[in-house]
């Protein structure tokens, strides 16, 4: 094709090379080039990219996000250590309650770790959950149990009753869900009901101590732990009080 003055123009020129191109590729003789010309990306290769994209997003968005909701934990634990231990000097417990939502993990350690150190002081302490009846401790909490010389082994859980919590001149709990139920069902006072988490002296992620059960024996040991710090903590405030 041809312009009006006479020249060439360029889609011409474009048009005829594709065209070249085409005839040249039929008789299996097409350029070499024209193999390593940049291909576009397949449909199941492109959406295989997207998802991993997205996966990694969203796995970042997630971890971002429960860096952020335990932030009040972080900032505000100093002061509701101060808090925790203020409470526990003008309220004098002379038995505690500790509870956890299945009373086989945390709060029978709990409540075995700081039975053995108020004894001497006539404070009893017992433990309860919110679910089920009667099961042992899982294998797991006996071998972490067993590193601070405490047998787990003939613990069975007991679901938390009233006349257990009536009879508490402490409960500890180990999150904010388990202390807002000693509140607004069993009508405790709020001075009455701790968390555990708020005693521990190291810094913290979250304030609530997480549940290990039926995760491996490093949660279970990590988890005890960090009762164990707050436990001995718990213990100081209340004997330095009664003492």
């Amino acid at each position: 094709m041809i312009a009006s003055d006479g020249t060439t123009t360029a889609k011409t020129v474009e048009v005829e090379a594709t065209l070249q191109w085409g005839r040249t590729a039929e008789r299996g003789d097409a350029p070499a080039v024209v193999a390593h010309w940049p291909q576009p990306p397949r449909v199941g290769e492109r959406r295989a990219t997207d998802l991993s994209t997205r996966t990694v997003g969203d796995l970042l968005m997630n971890a971002i996000a429960r860096a952020l909701r335990h932030t009040p934990d972080r900032l505000l634990h100093a002061r509701r250590r101060r808090e925790a231990r203020t409470r526990l000097a003008t309220l004098r417990p002379v038995s505690v309650l500790v509870l956890c939502h299945g009373n086989i993990c945390r709060s029978p350690f709990a409540a075995a770790l700081l039975a053995r150190e108020l004894a001497p002081h006539g404070i009893p302490v017992t433990s309860a959950g919110f679910i089920g009846a009667g099961r042992p401790a899982p294998p797991e909490a006996l071998a972490a149990a067993a590193a601070y010389d405490l047998d787990l082994s003939c613990h069975r859980s007991q679901p938390v009753r009233p006349d257990l919590v009536r009879g508490a001149g402490l409960v500890v709990v180990m999150d904010q869900v388990q202390r807002r139920a000693m509140l607004s069902r069993f009508g405790r006072h709020p001075r009455e009901v701790v968390m555990l988490g708020d005693f521990d002296p190291d810094p913290i992620e979250r304030r609530a101590i997480p549940d290990p059960v039926a995760r491996p024996l490093t949660e279970f040991e990590s988890c005890y732990a960090r009762i164990a710090r707050c436990g001995r903590e718990l213990v100081n405030a209340m004997t330095s009080t009664a003492g």
